[in-house]
């Protein structure tokens, strides 16, 4: 039996408080690398964010089926916005 779980904004490097180069003006996602149907296999890459400074790859916390997603490319995100959620096994 599956269980659906929410995948969510991990929080953002401490270092982007304390100096903020990296983070610096809006945080968007690049490239979305999920729709829905897929399976995905955790710590697998399920987007790409742009800060203007750096890329940083976003991993899946879990393995399943991707049920939905709530983000599209280019969206600006924030720490803890509810991504995707996935069905997991």
């Amino acid at each position: 039996m599956s269980e659906l779980r929410e995948v969510r904004m991990p929080k953002f490097p401490e270092c982007w408080e304390s100096c903020g180069n990296c983070a610096a003006g809006e945080i968007r996602i690049e490239t979305l690398l999920v729709a829905p149907g897929e399976f995905v296999e955790r710590d697998a890459t399920i987007l790409v964010l742009e800060t203007g400074k750096v890329a940083l790859d976003i991993p899946c916390p879990c393995e399943g089926t991707v049920v939905e997603v709530f983000v599209e490319q280019y969206d600006e995100v924030s720490e803890g916005m509810l991504l995707m959620t996935v069905a997991t096994r």
